[in-house]
């Protein structure tokens, strides 16, 4: 059989597309500049490099893609997206983003939604930089989205083989006949949800609610709530605005790392699968449980410092900020007791739901290991029984469970090789970081969390840590969020000629 190698011109035609594309959110940051009195120059260079590029990449030929020529898509998508959301930060060049190694750590957490930044002082860095930023971030949410229905799901990455069963949806390319009008009803869905989440958080600020939301922050935050991503153009980030701004962005990171196919069928009146969905229920269940540990231990470390209510609030809004993978705080957490860190440290290999935008390894993975682990210990029991694992009324297939598994091992694995890695480096090019640090800072940059402990705490940043430990997380959190496989698809002998 004659050798056939990977036709790169159908994903850089895609890629092209893209590029072409990222120019109408580039508008945006202008406007904003514009508006503001600053000079939007870095954005329209920006949006000539975008058009330029993405026009001579579109006009390549394109043939059908197939599922080697659909890696290669994804991955490079996220990589590309992430290099130009750091363009206008570099041409900007304030501060630390007059180094490219930090434009591109603040663009890759933006489009990968992670929402750690290196940003030291907010207030040296104009309203567009700003708001770019939480663009991108709403960019990552959407676009993740979108892959999961055109182009995950038929590779079996992103969980979405798992979606399928549990949503008993046939095909999360089929809500609709077709792919292109599942992603329109998606990309509305999640539009309107922001658009929501905008109008509420301006209404408390209109009301004398929340006196500090103006309608920047408004926008600004509904872009990164929805998205599950945590960027905040606020030094202190939602620990800046008043209670009821708190418990209403806890609202919107819950949605947002609910599965989209359950809101879309919500929205139309079913309220059947959401009440059956049982990964729903561990969601939920598991919020709850994180909320009732770090409350109490809150309270047995420190009691009820500043009220009853503050207490339960910041354990609410911390388990669902870290649970969600959004990563917003309404508090310095790093100052919290060593059980209630080691409890949010525990949380960042959650995630949310399959099928919404968070990260991590995801509350479905979680719930067949813990399903099929309860199975074996059955059988063991009981050798000659028969026990599929089940979601609902449907049967779990053993090559899913068994790809489940392997996930979860590989997620841990580069997990581990990231903390080794980041604790070397830095003791390398002496600055030399904890092995509490290490191991949460590659939590958090693999599953794209945001927020760390130490010097990257949540009112802390990266920009402390060596240049080549930046540009190690920089890969740790663009492999994390195209969740691995497609990367070591890419790192096979067989992967580029067959």
């Amino acid at each position: 059989m004659a050798l056939t190698t990977v036709d790169v011109r159908s994903p850089l035609n895609v890629l092209g597309a893209i590029l072409q594309w990222l120019a109408v959110p580039l508008v945006i940051p202008a406007l904003v500049a514009v508006l503001y009195g600053e000079s939007p120059l870095p954005y329209l260079v920006t949006i000539a490099i975008t058009l330029g590029v993405g026009t001579a990449l579109a006009r390549l030929q394109r043939e059908r893609i197939d599922d080697r020529e659909a890696f290669l898509t994804v991955s490079l998508a996220w990589l590309s997206i992430a290099v130009v959301g750091a363009i206008p930060l570099f041409l900007e060049g304030t501060g630390v983003f007059a180094t490219p190694v930090n434009a591109l750590f603040e663009g890759m957490s933006g489009i990968t939604t992670t929402g750690a930044t290196v940003i030291r002082d907010f207030d040296a860095h104009s309203q567009a930089l700003l708001m770019w930023r939480q663009v991108l971030q709403w960019l990552g949410g959407l676009g993740v989205l979108l892959l999961a229905t055109a182009v995950l799901s038929r590779l079996s990455v992103a969980g979405a083989q798992l979606m399928e069963t549990e949503t008993r949806t046939e095909n999360v390319t089929k809500l609709t006949p077709g792919i292109e009008d599942t992603a329109r009803i998606l990309g509305l869905l999640y539009l309107g949800l922001t658009a929501a989440a905008a109008a509420i958080l301006f209404a408390l600020g209109v009301s004398g609610l929340a006196p500090k939301m103006t309608l920047f922050d408004a926008i600004a935050h509904a872009f990164t709530a929805i998205a599950t991503a945590g960027f905040s153009p606020r030094a202190e980030s939602i620990g800046a605005f008043s209670p009821p701004v708190q418990w209403a962005v806890t609202l919107f990171m819950i949605v947002g790392a609910t599965n989209f196919v359950l809101l879309y069928a919500l929205v139309r009146g079913d309220t059947d699968r959401l009440r059956q969905s049982e990964e729903f229920h561990f969601y939920v269940g598991i919020l709850g449980v994180g909320t009732l540990l770090i409350g109490g231990l809150l309270v047995l470390d420190q009691g009820f410092t500043g009220g009853v209510g503050a207490t339960v609030r910041h354990a609410v809004f911390q388990t669902a900020a870290i649970v969600t993978t959004t990563g917003y705080a309404s508090t310095d957490f790093s100052t919290w007791s060593a059980g209630a860190k080691n409890v949010l440290f525990v949380m960042m290999f959650i995630g949310g739901m399959a099928g919404s935008t968070t990260c991590s390894i995801k509350t479905l993975r979680w719930l067949i290991v813990t399903k099929s682990f309860w199975r074996d210990l059955n059988v063991s029991a009981h050798r000659w029984s028969v026990r599929p694992v089940r979601l609902g009324r449907e049967i779990v297939d053993e090559d899913t469970v068994r790809d489940v598994y392997a996930y979860t091992l590989v997620a841990l694995v580069f997990f581990i090789l990231g903390t080794v890695l980041l604790v070397a480096d830095g003791e390398r090019a002496g600055a030399p970081i904890t092995e509490f640090e290490a191991l949460s800072a590659a939590a958090s940059m693999f599953f794209n969390i945001g927020p760390a402990f130490g010097q990257a705490g949540p009112y802390g940043t990266y920009e402390g840590f060596a240049q080549s430990s930046k540009v190690l997380m920089i890969l740790l959190m663009w492999v994390g969020r195209i969740e691995i496989v497609p990367v070591l698809v890419m790192l096979t002998p067989t992967f580029w000629t067959r």
